[in-house]
């Protein structure tokens, strides 16, 4: 079997410390890895493979007989480095969305455009995209295949370790406030986060919606190859550490029952059906945790539309949704590509 050289950019982030576990859970062929960050987090030592990994600063000879990069800095940063990472010839796996919506960059989800991956010789990048994205379009692949999807109406709850470990403390900060009677403080989110609901992630954009909302919409299209489908979305962020969750409402072409949508789901790679709610059994965010599939349920017909569909999707957005999604595509170049 070929060894790789791996780097993982952002590696003290809560997505790159992710990556570092699912290279290691899924006994990727690494030679050797490179922990790299900013020289704040220099000198750190994350543990891989039963050893320390000290973490060195990122620079731009940093990949130097780098084969494979999985990158999850700050936009900003990958902006700077992935073109350098491909100039010397490390293939680099995005996570930002720096490079999501450029044409000649494939934006990848395996389970759903796997092929597309062979594109990566164009510019040396493939972007992973949105984590609420991915879970989506990982539900809704198969079922477009099966009576091709007409419209998406999507609302998002997404979990606080969407926006990292700062937020997460901020989220347990202020839980622990409001039990101990003290005053509320908050810095990552414009409001209050703990028992509460933010319908704004990332900046407003002029249509009135997020740049969350409008990524949503447009890296749909993309990763499904199909332009005529139309999105509208609305992103909530709410308190809830890891997972997030989706209430998607489908119009298709035909008629799909939902025991058709159940039976065809329940073949998808990725996903497993979770829907028997006579028997309380539907996705949950705190079950997904932890996990690398997408759940699917409460699947059930829209009274109000020809062929349309509501469902209830949920997967860990820091797995799935972020860092295996990343391996999974490292996978395959190591595998077919590189």
């Amino acid at each position: 079997m070929k060894l790789f050289n791996v780097a993982v950019v952002g590696a003290t982030g809560a997505v790159g410390n992710e990556m570092i576990e699912m290279l290691e859970q899924r006994k990727f062929p690494v030679k050797n890895l490179k922990l790299l960050a900013s020289e704040r987090s220099a000198g750190l030592s994350i543990g891989y493979m039963g050893h320390d990994v000290e973490v060195e600063v990122l620079r731009e000879d940093s990949f130097k007989g780098v084969d494979l990069g999985l990158f999850s800095p700050g936009g900003s940063v990958s902006q700077k480095f992935a073109p350098l990472a491909a100039q010397s010839g490390c293939v680099v796996i995005d996570n930002t969305s720096a490079f999501r919506m450029e044409p000649d960059v494939p934006l990848v989800v395996p389970e759903v455009n796997a092929h597309a991956i062979k594109d990566y010789k164009r510019r040396g990048i493939i972007a992973n995209p949105n984590c609420s994205t991915i879970q989506m379009v990982v539900a809704l692949k198969p079922l477009h295949d099966a009576a091709r999807i007409k419209r998406i109406v999507v609302s998002t709850y997404q979990a606080v370790s969407g926006t990292g470990k700062k937020a997460i403390a901020e989220l347990e900060g202020q839980v622990l406030a409001i039990y101990n009677n003290k005053g509320i403080e908050h810095e990552v989110y414009p409001h209050q986060i703990a028992f509460n609901c933010l319908p704004h992630i990332d900046v407003f954009v002029d249509n009135g919606y997020t740049k969350e909302e409008m990524k949503i919409v447009n890296e749909t299209r993309k990763i499904m190859e199909d332009d005529t489908i139309l999105i509208t979305a609305t992103s909530v962020r709410v308190p809830v550490f890891y997972g997030h969750s989706e209430s998607v409402n489908v119009e298709f072409e035909r008629e799909l029952t939902p025991d058709e949508a159940r039976e065809i789901l329940s073949k998808a790679p990725g996903v497993k059906v979770a829907d028997d709610p006579k028997k309380n059994l539907y996705p949950l965010a705190i079950y997904a945790a932890g996990t690398d599939d997408t759940f699917v349920g409460r699947i059930r017909k829209d009274e109000s539309v020809p062929h349309g569909l509501n469902m209830w999707i949920v997967a860990d957005n820091i797995r799935k949704g972020a860092a295996l999604n990343a391996v999974q595509v490292a996978e395959i170049l190591a595998d077919k590509y590189l």
